[in-house]
């Protein structure tokens, strides 16, 4: 502790001048300590832990942990499929194993951090952020060959494009302080930022920070010129990408386009080759878009991650025919999360897709979105493989929606013709949707559309938590559309309707492969439950009121929903098998066997079997036997017997050791050892 003399000697001058000098000294040194210490804080690398440091009552370290266990605990892989592929992407250049795919790329992000040897400012290259000043030479000059962070200040900067190289960190202090607009002079083609190499590709790019006004009314009014071009921010050919705090304003195709330099692999080739790797999107937002506010294409293990997309502008389109979508992954892409993001006065939500001519999205995994009055909220669809002429998809598969909302979807001018739905597949294969929430507005005319269509030769999908209400004006909550190009394989499980469409649940001609099970209806004066047109579907335990009826099968009306199995069925059955469809074992054991159609093993023990056609064996034991050759034939109370031969109308009763071949007759009888027709009474 400084202490400082208080009252001076003055008796002598001598000492007053020495203790006043040594009283100056020591204040000098406790300043230049002082000066020097915080100067140290300033520049270290590590002033604080992220511990030490307060963002809204947590501490930066609990938020960075947050976010890295919640991307670690993505789901990876929902069927199985191409799980080689997804370790190997933990693999890093270098042959360093990352735990998670997250855990690489923040391995290459501090990689990036290491490589760029300066931070410069680019208002020193005489870039001026007035919102007059062309600001391109500046942005080159800072650029350099890359290896460098560079620093942009608040206020508006002028460019007529930039091409970031790799090992490069573009940061701005935020949205709406630092913006980057595109000169007047500036061409349709042209981006407000990209990448520099698409021939060779460029890795390890970072964007922070900013907003990106790709100007459409330059010139007097463009629009987006066709492919990749046209948009606020592109990685073409990139590896290791973070875009984050980033606005894209008014693009004139898209917000954040994610992709390979071109739009035109075909599904036989290597068609991620050229595609971006490894990019991840947060905290973005895209609003007055001629196309898709997010957009990715051939590009692999992609995060878009609390990120924003409304209102396009759809100006790269038809008026009327404009499918602008908030989210959309694309033409052959691969791996991809959407994670907490909104979408809003969209054409389409969120958009799985591809075109007739080119590769499926694959393996794509959206959680937790909201979509608030698009048209579509979710649409996953393969384009020209919906018709039974069409050629079947080859690639269309792998989808996953879990806990994603569909709030209020609305017809929209942008595309006038299509109809407002919470969720459709079309032509997908292996989609599975997790607790899912439709929400419609009750006052609204869907004009009798329904709010979930599965259409299009989609297969193998399943619904499971499904939550929808309000959708007063529309056909069905859920309809599975029959036809030469219907939907089969579907389950509908743990689902509850709430006051909504005229009918639950609607099953269309054909569809002959639907379980639904564990389902409450709550209809408002409603018509049906469940309708279908046949009796195929397997129904278990669903409860319906508030409507006429509360199913409709097979043209008859029911004032329940019935529970319906088809199948060879087993119950209350310790062994044995039911090898036919219709085949039917119930409290039995011993391994009895029902292998004839309509066959059936009741109450038996002792391996009894109904092998023929319509044939029943009943309260029997010891291997009592209705053999395959003969048809409506009936074994009842007996022990050890037999029916035999290729006849019709036999029956056994009451009987030990009988053998009965005869049609249209009644055998009684007893006898020890084997079965024999000598035993008939």
């Amino acid at each position: 502790m400084l202490r400082l003399i208080k009252h001076y000697n003055k008796t002598r001058n001598s000492l007053y001048e020495s203790q006043l000098s040594e009283d100056m000294q020591s204040i000098e040194n406790a300043l230049n300590n002082h000066d020097y210490n915080l100067k140290r804080h300033e520049s270290s690398r590590a002033a604080h832990t992220s511990e030490q440091i307060d963002h809204g009552g947590f501490t930066v370290g609990n938020r960075l942990k947050n976010l890295s266990a919640r991307f670690a605990n993505l789901v990876t892989n929902h069927d199985g499929s191409d799980v080689k592929e997804v370790v190997d992407a933990r693999v890093t250049t270098d042959g360093e194993i990352a735990q998670t795919l997250k855990d690489r790329l923040d391995l290459e992000f501090n990689r990036l951090a290491q490589k760029i040897k300066r931070t410069v400012y680019v208002d020193d290259f005489g870039a001026v952020p007035d919102g007059k000043t062309d600001s391109t030479e500046a942005f080159k000059k800072a650029l350099g060959n890359g290896r460098v962070r560079i620093e942009l200040s608040a206020g508006t900067y002028i460019v007529k494009g930039i091409k970031l190289p790799s090992w490069t960190y573009l940061n701005g202090k935020g949205k709406g302080i630092t913006t980057i607009k595109l000169h007047e002079d500036t061409p349709a083609s042209e981006w407000v930022i990209t990448n520099a190499d698409y021939e060779k590709g460029n890795r390890n790019i970072f964007v922070q920070g900013m907003s990106l006004d790709w100007n459409p009314n330059r010139q007097g009014g463009v629009r987006a010129t066709g492919g990749q071009h046209s948009s606020c921010l592109t990685l073409a050919n990139v590896k290791y990408g973070w875009v984050k705090d980033v606005e894209a304003i008014n693009p004139g195709l898209h917000g954040f386009d994610i992709t390979a330099p071109t739009y035109d692999h075909l599904p036989t080739t290597d068609y991620t080759k050229n595609g971006s790797r490894y990019i991840w999107l947060d905290n973005c937002v895209a609003y007055g878009y001629g196309d898709d506010g997010i957009t990715t294409h051939y590009s692999e293990y992609i995060f878009i991650s609390n990120s924003h997309c409304v209102y396009p502008s759809g100006k790269a389109h038809k008026q009327g025919e404009s499918n602008s979508n908030g989210i959309e992954i694309d033409d052959g892409s691969k791996h991809a999360w959407i994670l907490n993001c909104y979408s809003e006065g969209n054409v389409r939500g969120v958009e799985v897709k591809a075109h007739a001519k080119w590769p499926a999205a694959q393996n794509v995994h959206v959680i937790g979105h909201v979509s608030y009055r698009d048209v579509r909220s979710y649409d996953i669809r393969h384009i020209g493989h919906h018709l039974a002429s069409d050629p079947e998809s080859t690639t269309a598969y792998g989808v996953t929606l879990t806990d994603c909302t569909a709030i209020e979807p609305v017809f929209n001018s942008l595309y006038k013709d299509l109809s407002p739905r919470a969720l459709v597949i079309s032509a997908y294969k292996n989609v599975v949707v997790s607790g899912f929430t439709a929400i419609g507005d009750p006052s609204y005319d869907y004009k009798n559309y329904p709010a979930i269509a599965l259409q299009y030769r989609s297969r193998n999908i399943s619904l499971n938590g499904i939550q929808v209400r309000g959708f007063k004006k529309a056909e069905a909550d859920i309809r599975l559309f029959g036809g030469d190009q219907r939907t089969d394989n579907v389950n509908i499980s743990n689902f509850t309707f709430y006051k909504s469409a005229k009918s639950g649940i609607v099953i269309g001609g054909k569809v002959y492969n639907v379980n639904i099970n564990n389902g409450i209806m709550t209809g408002d004066k409603g018509a049906y439950g469940i309708t279908s047109p046949n009796s195929q579907a397997n129904i278990v335990g669903v409860y319906a009121e508030g409507y006429d009826y509360a199913a409709m099968i097979k043209g008859q009306k029911y004032k329940y929903v019935p529970n319906n199995l088809k199948g060879g069925t087993r119950v209350a059955t310790t062994s044995g098998y039911a090898t036919s469809e219709t085949g039917f074992i119930a409290a039995s054991s011993g391994d009895p066997v029902a292998s004839g159609e309509a066959s059936s093993v009741i109450g038996s023990t002792g391996g009894c079997k109904a092998q023929g056609t319509r044939n029943v064996v009943l309260g029997s034991s010891d291997r009592s036997t209705a053999t395959k050759d003969g048809s409506r034939s009936v074994i009842g109370s007996s022990n050890n017997v037999r029916i035999e031969g290729d006849g019709v109308s036999r029956t056994i009763l009451s009987s030990q050791a009988v053998i009965n071949n005869k049609s249209y007759t009644v055998a009684l009888g007893y006898g020890t050892g084997n079965p024999s027709a000598s035993n008939k009474k």
